[in-house]
């Protein structure tokens, strides 16, 4: 009588610990089982959310890669009449969204040259039409 309920019981604990194993969402829905929602697998601390590394709009050292920090009266995209009017002048084709820069000097951050900028301060990846045009400018801020 012992190892009968002993047997019962055991067989009890097998049949409820495998009614119980939700496998895998292939063998569930090969049941009939709709899927399982997704476990989330990593939980990031607070400290690895505050240590994470911050985008900086600023080129480093207030300088662009492609030369000197410009101030451009005017930044438009290419297809505007004054913009399509001088890059078609000086024989430069580009696409209608390609940011470009009018009237652009360049600025100093150490104040050699003013040093400030009253309107639009970029970086802009071509710089050699003489100031009037500047070509691929992106807004920075200092």
């Amino acid at each position: 009588m012992k190892y009968t309920l002993a047997l019962v019981l055991f067989a009890l604990i097998v049949a409820t610990v495998q009614a119980a194993s939700l496998g895998t969402n292939a063998e569930r829905m090969a049941r009939g089982l709709p899927p399982r929602s997704p476990s989330k697998l990593y939980n990031p601390s607070a400290r690895a959310v505050a240590n994470k590394p911050k985008p900086s709009s600023k080129p480093p050292g207030g300088s662009c890669s492609t030369g000197p920090v410009q101030c451009c009266d005017k930044v438009t995209n290419a297809e505007d009449p004054v913009a399509k009017l001088l890059l078609g002048l000086l024989g430069i084709i580009l696409g209608p969204d390609v940011a470009v820069g009018l009237e652009c000097s360049p600025i100093s951050i150490i104040g050699i040259g003013g040093g400030n900028c009253d309107t639009h301060t970029v970086c802009c990846e071509n710089n050699n039409v003489g100031g009037l045009i500047s070509i691929g400018c992106i807004p920075i801020f200092l």
